[in-house]
């Protein structure tokens, strides 16, 4: 690993288990979430580990993520649900990829793609149940008139919603969105369209909401081995899961400095010892938090070493402790079982798991192992 001055381990294993993990405890089929690049874990890699642990589906939120999983030669089912009008929606249909619909004005432009190209276009049909965000909501009752002068240049594969509060167990808002999305499902029907999949459950849903599985499941944060919510739902030793990425990067410097050193932008960090500093080869330009604070940091042979200042675009100091045997060159565990975890950096830095992943820059190399 020389030749890499900061690198992302992913460990495909730890994702193949978290699918099984959830698979175990339900009869529904699995849609492996792999949009912003897998959560920062490699598309095309995790996509193929999650087909060959049990997905049945892929699921991303842009149609150039699932162009590009055709492109590497993923011929399985794909849906694509963060379509805006003026997407290329024939070559989606040329490459049989599902698109969500969530308004009339996408309806249309996705039944005048079926018309030019000749495809009848695979549907998912998105309602809004609570979220405020996408899918229907007081275009339902236009959009089910003008579903029926169209229903037949149409093959309706799902029906679905999106929860808002899934990862809040003691919560009633995931039952009143059931609710909903059941009174929109039905009203549906009674027009004779019978949707193949219905869909609602997140990770948190498939883990929290045994009722709401119906007949897939989307596994985003949990097939990386997170928690949906470490303070409502616990981390991920408590949900059976296992962290799927670590990152390492090198130490640039390592020198020693008095007590009362100011150190970092603004001379925000201050020594209050004679010590040893390590400056790491990583930066908020490579997707650690800026305003993370000293509860976050990096391990050495299993010592933490915690940061000290701001952290900079390309770099940040740790602070290694006056005796610390580190050397300049060595490698640092930035995230790993041996040190400070996603969740950590997350609460360090004030937000949630899924941004520590995502925000990973793609100027580290991805490392895949079993």
């Amino acid at each position: 690993m020389s030749e890499h001055r900061a690198y992302v381990e992913i460990d495909l294993t730890a994702v193949e288990e978290n699918i099984r993990t959830i698979a175990s405890n339900t009869d529904a089929q699995i849609l492996a979430v792999v949009k912003a690049d897998a959560y920062g874990h490699g598309l095309v890699e995790v996509a193929r580990t999650a087909l060959a642990s049990g997905a049945t589906w892929l699921g991303t939120a842009l149609l150039e993520e699932a162009l590009q999983l055709r492109a590497f030669g993923l011929s399985g089912s794909i849906l694509a649900w963060l379509t805006p009008p003026g997407d290329d929606f024939d070559e989606a249909l040329r490459e049989k990829i599902d698109i969500s619909i969530s308004s009339l004005a996408i309806l249309e432009e996705i039944l005048a793609a079926g018309e030019r190209t000749g495809i009848t276009p695979r549907v998912h049909i998105e309602v809004d149940t609570g979220m405020t965000r996408g899918g229907f909501l007081e275009e339902w009752d236009p959009f089910l008139l003008r579903l029926q002068e169209v229903k037949d240049s149409l093959h309706i594969v799902g029906f679905w919603t999106h929860f808002a509060r899934a990862d809040e167990p003691d919560s009633d808002f995931t039952d009143q969105q059931l609710i909903l999305f059941n009174v929109l499902l039905n009203s549906l029907q009674s027009q004779g369209i019978y949707p193949e999949i219905i869909h609602a459950a997140n990770s948190a849903g498939a883990i929290a909401h045994p009722g709401s599985h119906k007949q897939m499941i989307r596994l985003g944060i949990a097939m990386y081995g997170l928690s949906p919510d470490v303070g409502h739902m616990g981390g991920s030793e408590k949900l059976g899961l296992r962290p799927a990425m670590s990152i390492k990067a090198k130490l640039v410097n390592v020198k020693s400095v008095p007590a009362l050193s100011r150190v970092g932008y603004g001379g925000m960090g201050v020594t209050d010892m004679d010590t040893k500093l390590g400056i790491v080869c990583m930066g908020y330009s490579d997707g650690l938090p800026r305003r993370a604070d000293a509860t976050a940091g990096v391990s050495y042979k299993g010592e933490l070493a915690r940061l000290i200042g701001r952290v900079s675009m390309d770099q940040c100091v740790v602070d290694l402790g006056p005796d610390s045997t580190a050397l300049a060159g060595e490698y640092v565990t930035v995230i790993g079982e041996d040190g400070f975890s996603a969740d950590d950096w997350a609460s360090a830095a004030g937000t949630i798991n899924y941004e520590i992943t995502t925000r990973i820059a793609s100027r580290l190399p991805r490392i895949y192992h079993r």
